[in-house]
């Protein structure tokens, strides 16, 4: 999902001139991704819960895939007046993201419980930072053929990404059937009724951590170019070292959080309290090695915030609407991607210095959020009163309890030469599954 935005960052300023477009048009090649897709993950999420999550990913993928081949194709046989076919091509690929890495992380809210779900969202996230580490440099190097050619590189990734989640994932079984349209908007305006403050202000917190960091990066973009004159992989490096920053945090704060709501909070209000920090004091130094400092522990920041919001919207909702909730959240993420660079490129004009000191009034603004508004004891008890329901469901179907581990043997080969048994161990898990061993 992030090569869509990250590496088209370091060739904007050559699409501009190609194009023949300013800096305010070409910050919509980024907008025209993340906008649409931002609409589409509520419905790609409803449909995840419906059908499934690989019904959704997969052809999300290919939408993707197709996006980035109109994009390459108009580039080539229309030359300088391609730029109205490019931004049909990304908005293409922004409808296709909304069943990427959204839903991806419903499926790991179905797939790991407690201390392995933050585990395992910290994976994704740190993922999701790896992606905009790697992409810069490879939109760099892939930059090196011709700007166009990083649409046609979107494909070739997205072959192997199809394969890999058809062959090597596999969703748990529904418990019951899907809910209709209006059941399911009933269960969301039962969940914003009960947890609004927690899901608004987490929302908050995530789109805004990412608007400043694509603000950021599509600032930093042009001026490493006019400034100092940087271009090509070097340029794609520099643009990596603050997301590297983020993405070592956000895999090692997944990694400790994990049922520890208080930290969560905590690390939550700390990190928009670092990027504020961190943004505040950028115009006072004219270095560009204070400057590389600042945007790193803005990186730093950004990392600790992202697993925590993660784990604590998947967290606070039932499997039934968790689609469709961490589908909003992603859409806010989406929209604050959007909203960067154009804000961004708005503000250049004004004055750089605003830029940063705006970027830290909003990041101040949701650490003051999150800390009135996550409630500690509201989630403590949330999933209290999650762990006594499954108790409850468990004690309503006591001959599970008559399965226990015990000797049988299956038959292997019908019809072959002669019969082959296997000694086998069956024992009943958690949730119905029925484990074999050989």
């Amino acid at each position: 999902m992030v090569l869509g935005n990250s590496m088209l960052i370091p060739v904007l300023p050559k699409m501009a001139k190609s194009l023949g477009v300013s800096q305010m048009q070409i910050s919509l090649i980024i907008t025209l991704f993340s906008v649409p897709a931002g609409l589409v993950i509520p419905i790609a999420g409803f449909l995840s819960d419906r059908f499934g999550r690989k019904k959704v990913i997969i052809p999300g993928l290919f939408l993707y895939a197709l996006g980035g081949l109109l994009a390459g194709a108009a580039a080539l046989l229309f030359k300088e007046n391609a730029f109205p076919w490019i931004l049909g091509g990304r908005v293409i690929q922004g409808i296709g993201a909304a069943g990427t890495a959204p839903i991806a992380m419903a499926f790991c809210g179905d797939l790991w419980k407690g201390k392995d779900r933050a585990k395992s969202l910290g994976v994704i996230e740190a993922s999701n930072g790896m992606g905009k580490v790697s992409s810069p440099i490879l939109g760099s190097l892939v930059g090196l053929i011709a700007w166009w050619a990083i649409f046609f590189f979107f494909p070739i990734v997205i072959a192997v990404v199809i394969l890999g989640v058809w062959f090597l994932t596999r969703e748990p079984e529904a418990q019951k059937e899907p809910k209709g349209v209006k059941q399911y908007i009933g269960s969301i305006k039962k969940i914003f009724k009960k947890k609004s403050p927690l899901l608004l202000s987490s929302f908050f917190a995530g789109s805004v951590a990412l608007l400043i960091l694509f603000g950021v990066l599509f600032y930093l973009s042009d001026y490493l170019e006019t400034k100092f004159g940087m271009d090509g992989v070097l340029k794609g490096a520099a643009l990596a070292i603050p997301v590297l920053f983020m993405s070592i945090t956000s895999y090692i704060t997944g990694a400790l959080i994990k049922k520890q709501v208080e930290l969560m909070k905590w690390l939550v209000v700390i990190g928009h309290g670092l990027i504020a920090a961190s943004l505040v004091t950028l115009p006072l130094f004219n270095n560009v090695y204070a400057f590389f400092a600042g945007i790193s522990s803005a990186g730093i920041g950004t990392g600790l915030v992202l697993p925590c919001l993660n784990t604590l919207i998947t967290s606070s909702t039932d499997k039934d609407e968790r689609g469709l909730v961490t589908s909003l959240y992603g859409s806010v993420r989406f929209l604050g991607v959007a909203a960067g660079p154009p804000l961004f490129g708005w503000l250049v004009g004004i004055g750089p210095d605003i830029i940063f000191w705006a970027s830290a009034g909003l990041a101040v603004v949701a650490a003051v959020l999150a800390f009135f508004f996550i409630k500690v004891k509201a989630l403590k008890a949330s999933q209290e009163d999650g762990n006594k329901q499954a108790k409850e469901k468990q004690a309503k179907k006591p001959w599970l309890t008559r399965w226990r581990s015990r000797p049988s043997s299956i038959t292997a080969w019908p019809g072959g030469p002669g019969l082959l048994l296997w000694p086998v161990n069956r024992c009943l898990l958690p949730g119905g599954e029925m484990r074999v061993d050989r």
